[in-house]
């Protein structure tokens, strides 16, 4: 642990937390993201509504349990807020109250249908309803889990500084460092979000989400 600590602050280091905070989006760009957001979120509930009835009917077929997921992430400012997903696991996962992450498509703990959604990210859907509300954003760090929040800050507290975004839909650092099953990633997706922090812009997130979906329409997996 000590040997990942002392990679993640030279890795950190290299861009100082005063260089993150000179990237600081303007109130007229925040108000543009957040407007595109909501219109966006709301044309992209419309568009997919079948497919959410599609893939809810098949959820429920499978084994009858609940087909929307609710956990909570933490946020915006450090809040905590409930994050929507389609479920892809079977519903005693963590029945013991331990948190896991999730290993990948191998993980015996995902249903058939499940284990197709999270190929295709298909299980990310209902998180439209949360950019609808301002919890999220369609381009911003992925939220996590406040027990693994509280890890990675035990090792590098500039976590931090990522409550000044929202959290994302769409990452730079899912779509090149994939789902984080390991500390190692955790350290590494926390070094691509805090370079988005800094360089952030319109133009930036729409790279983001186009190289995004067309890796998810070319069957990419990560």
């Amino acid at each position: 642990m000590d040997e990942i600590r002392v990679a993640s602050r030279k890795s950190i280091d290299s861009l100082s937390v005063g260089t993150y905070r000179q990237g600081v989006a303007s109130p007229a760009e925040s108000r543009t993201k957040r407007v595109l957001d909501f219109v966006a979120s709301i044309i992209g509930m419309v568009v997919f509504s079948p497919l959410f009835l599609i893939i809810y009917i098949a959820i429920k077929h499978e084994d009858g349990g609940n087909a929307i997921f609710k956990q909570e992430r933490v946020g915006y400012r450090g809040k905590i807020f409930t994050l929507y997903k389609f479920r892809s696991m079977a519903v005693t996962s963590e029945s013991d109250g331990k948190p896991v992450l999730c290993s990948g498509k191998d993980d015996k703990r995902l249903t058939r249908v499940g284990r197709f959604l999270r190929e295709h990210h298909l299980d990310e859907l209902p998180q439209l309803w949360n950019v609808c509300k301002g919890e999220m954003s369609f381009v911003g760090p992925r939220p996590e889990r406040k027990f693994f929040v509280d890890k990675i800050k035990a090792i590098n507290p500039d976590y931090e500084l990522l409550y000044r975004l929202r959290p994302g839909l769409f990452s730079a650092a899912t779509l090149y460092n994939g789902y984080t099953d390991t500390m190692e990633k955790m350290l590494e997706r926390l070094r691509m979000d805090l370079d988005y922090l800094h360089n952030r812009s319109l133009w930036l997130d729409t790279k983001i989400i186009f190289l995004t979906v067309f890796s998810i329409l070319s069957g990419k997996k990560f």
